[in-house]
């Protein structure tokens, strides 16, 4: 009966890796997030599951969907309108990148 329980707390353990790693990876995404703002969401998110013993999806719900809530949050509004006319304009250079080198044939 113990090698169950192992195996039910390796699954939950699992879903609680698997779950931080995509909200991790969804919240770096986000407009205007840097590594402060990743690390402080991942110790509060960690704080308070071992607080509480609860599963972060449990909590939290889907780990894009918090991401994108957390980024709202933590990330102050005009950084995230910097970030977005930043990556707005890479894009835009890329775009005007792609265009010439059709045009050049290459």
């Amino acid at each position: 009966m113990a090698k169950r329980v192992r195996t039910t707390d390796a699954a939950r353990d699992e879903d609680r890796e698997k779950w931080m790693a995509r909200f991790q990876v969804r919240l770096a995404t986000q407009p205007g997030v840097d590594r402060a703002v990743v690390l402080q969401a991942v110790k509060d998110v960690t704080a308070h599951c071992a607080l509480t013993r609860e599963q972060p999806r449990t909590v939290f719900g889907d780990p894009d969907a918090y991401a994108v809530q957390t980024a709202a949050r933590l990330v102050p509004t005009n950084r995230t309108a910097r970030a977005k006319r930043h990556d707005s304009l890479l894009d835009t250079l890329a775009s005007i990148g792609r265009r010439a080198e059709d045009v050049a044939g290459l």
